[in-house]
């Protein structure tokens, strides 16, 4: 576990997606994906932290019509790619109504209905992944935890990681408040993750998105190297 957290210096919820085990028995790859906060806060020494580590491609998760350009950046190394990424849409009213007023746009309850209203967006992320440069993957938001959090479910789940360790990911971004939240609705970060993951075909859905088979072996490939194709 001390592996995958990462202190890069400026940014405060950086972790590698890597060492964790899949329902085969494998393991993630380390250094392949890391999910984090804005890369905007980095000290010139956490820069330096974030390139030596190997990341080559930085992959910013946006919302479409929200304002954050204040979070603009332009990585310092010229080998560094930056992809922009709009993967929810704030000029849709109802999931406004139903999410982000309620405030439970920050936490899981909100992946499965964002997942079904946006597969094109979410879709292309995954695209991008597997089309990145040889190197690290870095995706982030603004916190790190949910636009950043929706995504590394729908790799770690891609990937096979068990449905265990895909919580234990996203509950190492501390939130005090979002349990006590998700009690008032009857549930808890844990069911909630579970119940999204129950029956849903990644494969089929990513596909519907615009993914195809190819990139999906690729993005395997990625995470898992060579245990991809055992």
């Amino acid at each position: 576990m001390n592996d995958r957290i990462l202190h890069w210096e400026g940014c405060n919820n950086v972790r590698d997606l890597g060492g964790l085990r899949t329902v085969d028995g494998r393991v993630t790859r380390l250094g392949a994906l890391i999910r984090g906060d804005t890369p905007q806060r980095l000290t010139p020494a956490g820069w330096e932290a974030l390139h030596a580590y190997g990341v080559r491609t930085i992959i910013r998760l946006l919302t479409h019509g929200m304002d954050e350009t204040e979070w603009d950046f332009t990585p310092p190394y010229a080998d560094i790619t930056l992809v922009q990424a709009p993967i929810e849409d704030f000029t849709d009213r109802e999931f406004l109504e139903k999410w982000v007023v309620t405030e439970l746009w920050g936490t899981p309850l909100y992946f499965a209905d964002a997942l079904r209203r946006w597969p094109e967006r979410h879709a292309a992320v995954v695209s991008a992944v597997a089309r990145a440069q040889p190197g690290g993957v870095l995706f982030h938001c603004i916190r790190g935890y949910d636009r950043t959090g929706i995504i590394a479910f729908l790799l770690l789940a891609l990937a096979g990681v068990t449905p265990e360790k895909i919580v234990t990911d996203y509950e190492l971004s501390v939130d005090p408040s979002r349990e006590e939240l998700l009690a008032r609705y009857n549930t808890s970060v844990r069911q909630s993750i579970i119940d999204t993951l129950a029956g849903f075909d990644f494969d089929e859905y990513l596909h519907a998105g615009g993914v195809s088979p190819q990139e999906i072996a690729a993005v395997r490939q990625r995470m898992l190297g060579d245990a991809a194709n055992k």
